[in-house]
């Protein structure tokens, strides 16, 4: 039992075989069954977009996973990480290529497949650590605040609080612009 089978880590830049679907997700944990696969894709907001590919799980992704968007990538790895069922998961950047809509989906699916584990979420986008138990905010590498979301959004100077303000206003900026009634002329 290596130390290292304690843990999952997931970055921004994904790493896939030039293989199947099947595959690549399956390496996460190589004992798992066909059907444990199956059932993480669906946990994972992944499997009806597999089963819409010509050769569904048998469909061969390409070197790097050249024939996937850049989401598709993300919940493959993603998929893989937590069929792995390590009692730590760390993800960096885990959701920054997914849109809004699936980026909530998933992070629905981590949190109940986290519950009970140690996670540690390394984010830009502040929506995604809004449950955690503990908030650490780095400027410049050095830890300048700590808490809870609620707590760092009390704080009237907290860099967090102005951070979410920016990311709120800049949220509310786009959705404002994608749905404004076009001008009848």
């Amino acid at each position: 039992n290596s130390k290292i089978a304690l843990l999952s880590f997931f970055c921004k830049e994904t790493i896939l075989f030039n293989d199947t679907i099947l595959h690549n997700i399956h390496y996460g944990n190589l004992s798992a069954s066909v059907e444990d696969v199956y059932a993480m894709c669906e946990e994972c907001g992944l499997h009806s977009i597999i089963m819409r590919f010509p050769r569904q799980y048998q469909t061969r992704v390409g070197e790097r996973g050249l024939k996937l968007s850049g989401g598709q990538k993300q919940r493959m790895a993603i998929a893989r990480t937590m069929l792995k069922n390590p009692p730590i998961f760390v993800y960096d950047e885990a959701t920054a290529s997914l849109d809004a809509v699936t980026e909530g989906n998933i992070l629905k699916s981590v949190k109940r497949l986290v519950e009970g584990r140690t996670s540690v979420i390394i984010a830009h986008r502040l929506f995604t650590v809004v449950d955690a138990d503990h908030i650490l905010v780095l400027d410049r590498g050095r830890i300048v605040e700590r808490g809870t979301h609620k707590s760092l959004l009390l704080s009237p100077s907290s860099l967090y609080r102005q951070l979410w303000q920016e990311q709120s206003e800049q949220i509310l900026s786009s959705h404002l612009k994608h749905t404004q009634p076009k001008k009848l002329t």
